[in-house]
């Protein structure tokens, strides 16, 4: 089978085939093509989306999802746009937390939309750093330990997104399921404290409510 969208194809009918099974994928961008694979066929099955085959190199599996994560972060933050400003949120909150912005010399203190757009910038920049990440297929221990702290950070956007801005929170994370996949990821991963989830998780079981 052709695992290809031909011209002409209608939305509702692009990727229309079965997940296929990584130990038969091959190229560089295999781990890439299986996850978005998975998030395509059905995001909201969060558990499988993270669990890694038996076969994947466990750091690349990390680096690939934080990537990811980034790329679909980038679109919650655009929801915002005209809704979260300098004006309506002028620190980075949620609910009692104020955050500080690391993506400076000195961290202080940015309004929430400045503060999520640097840190996805910041993100980008760690990710993509060849001295860390010179490979896609090979990731060493010593470059995945910037994971944690980049996930600890990214995660304040949700937290930011769901006490600040709570119905574009739902509306994005019922079709996405987003947050619910990155707390799994983290929690999987063991990335974060347990203390740091301020998001209920009841709510990332019932988006829809």
């Amino acid at each position: 089978m052709l695992r290809r969208n031909k011209k002409g194809t209608r939305s509702v009918d692009l990727w229309a085939w079965n997940v296929e099974d990584f130990s038969s994928m091959q190229g560089p961008l295999a781990v890439q093509e299986y996850i978005q694979e998975l998030i395509r066929n059905d995001p909201s099955n969060v558990k499988k989306i993270i669990e890694p085959p038996e076969e994947v190199d466990i750091n690349v599996w990390q680096y690939e999802h934080m990537r990811q994560f980034i790329l679909e972060l980038n679109l919650l933050v655009t929801q915002l746009n005209g809704v979260c400003t300098p004006q309506s949120c002028p620190k980075m909150k949620a609910n009692d937390w104020l955050y500080l912005c690391a993506a400076h010399k000195k961290e202080q203190e940015c309004c929430a939309i400045d503060y999520m757009t640097h840190n996805l910038d910041l993100a980008t920049s760690i990710l993509q750093n060849v001295k860390n990440f010179s490979s896609r297929v090979s990731i060493p221990d010593s470059a995945i330990k910037n994971i944690g702290t980049i996930v600890r950070r990214l995660y304040r956007l949700f937290s930011h997104c769901y006490y600040n801005h709570k119905e574009i929170f739902l509306e994005f994370e019922n079709e996405m399921f987003l947050c619910a996949r990155f707390t799994e990821f983290a929690a999987r991963f063991d990335l974060m404290p347990t203390k740091l989830f301020n998001i209920p998780a009841e709510v990332l079981k019932n988006s829809e409510m």
